[in-house]
């Protein structure tokens, strides 16, 4: 069998390479070529457009497609593969994508045509979880404002959450989708001592977290309220200021998952009417954010630009996980 795997900026050829090793162990032709891009932002900015759109939103270059007919198999991180692509790989089994999302590739199409489509669901469960901690404690504790402060030659320690800043111990933190980075989320915040409660309606398994009814419930209940559904035509916008209205004027928002889980508009309102005490976001609907954003106006944010899952482990580990799921399924 041969396997086409399309590098870039993020996974590179020396990555990917070692990455497949076990595939080529097992007699499969690797060849690796590069989606090239001048630097990570416009890697960055393309991929944005490819989730938002989907495959069609990018054209992948002809010389990557150079002899498609003659590859079983195509691994991609973030290049788009749509359906004038598919067609050209007329031999092709198997489409692997390293991530977790797979909006950049015509998914649907593939599967009709009869190619098996995989991803990488579990690669960013560390990167992020650890990150949504960080952004925790970073707003409550007001790490983030006060090293800003200091660098400007403030020394200050009135913020809006107070003089006196909550602890997680003394808190109830609120996880909207229990998957696999929501449980982990809750792995690492347990031995702090808060409450973990957590709405999620497709989550039936057992924990010693606490399963509320409904969103509004968690919301009210919750002081820190974290997101980690994923972005679906119905989940878009599934925090909104129907929510902000109901939640606790000391309540907190984290949002390192999809932009478009939390409608930005009303988040930007409930910050500024200090309807809520916080949030922190590491996600946007324009990227990179304008320094006219809002959010650049705001004392009680924490903002970074999109890095939750930009770890060495993150994009290292991916081509391993799936070289791992293609060999099982081509057994």
């Amino acid at each position: 069998m041969k396997c086409l795997a399309i590098s870039d900026l993020f996974i590179d050829k020396d990555m990917m390479d070692e990455g497949l090793q076990e595939l080529k162990n097992n007699g499969i032709d690797v060849t690796i070529r590069e989606w090239k891009h001048d630097d990570l932002e416009q890697l960055q900015l393309d991929n944005i457009k490819l989730e938002k759109n989907g495959p069609d939103a990018v054209e992948l270059p002809e010389e990557l497609l150079n002899n498609a007919e003659t590859f079983d198999i195509v691994i991609t991180q973030f290049a788009p593969i749509n359906q004038q692509t598919i067609d050209k790989f007329t031999s092709l089994k198997i489409l692997g994508v390293l991530r977790a999302g797979i909006e950049n590739v015509d998914h649907a199409y593939a599967e009709k045509a009869g190619v098996k489509v995989f991803n990488t669901p579990g690669r960013s469960i560390t990167s992020v979880s650890e990150f949504t901690v960080g952004m925790i404690l970073s707003e409550i504790r007001n790490i983030a404002k006060g090293h800003f402060d200091l660098k400007q030659g403030k020394w200050e320690k009135h913020y809006p959450n107070g003089v006196l800043a909550p602890e997680i111990k003394n808190s109830k933190v609120g996880i909207i989708g229990y998957g696999a980075i929501g449980q982990r989320v809750a792995d690492l915040l347990r031995p702090f001592g808060g409450e973990i409660l957590y709405f999620d309606e497709y989550y039936d398994g057992q924990s010693e977290d606490r399963q509320v009814n409904s969103l509004n419930d968690l919301v009210k209940e919750a002081d820190i309220i974290t997101m980690h559904y994923r972005l679906t035509d119905t989940t878009k916008d599934m925090l909104n200021k129907e929510h902000f209205k109901i939640m606790k004027k000391s309540a907190i928002v984290i949002n390192t998952a999809r932009s478009g889980l939390i409608n930005e508009e009303d988040l930007i309102k409930a910050l500024e009417s200090r309807e809520i005490a916080g949030a922190a976001v590491d996600v946007y609907e324009k990227e990179p954010l304008p320094l006219e954003h809002p959010y650049n106006k705001l004392d009680n944010i924490t903002i970074t630009p999109h890095i939750a899952g930009s770890t060495i482990g993150n994009f290292a580990n991916s081509p391993v996980i799936l070289g791992k799921i293609i060999l099982e399924n081509i057994k």
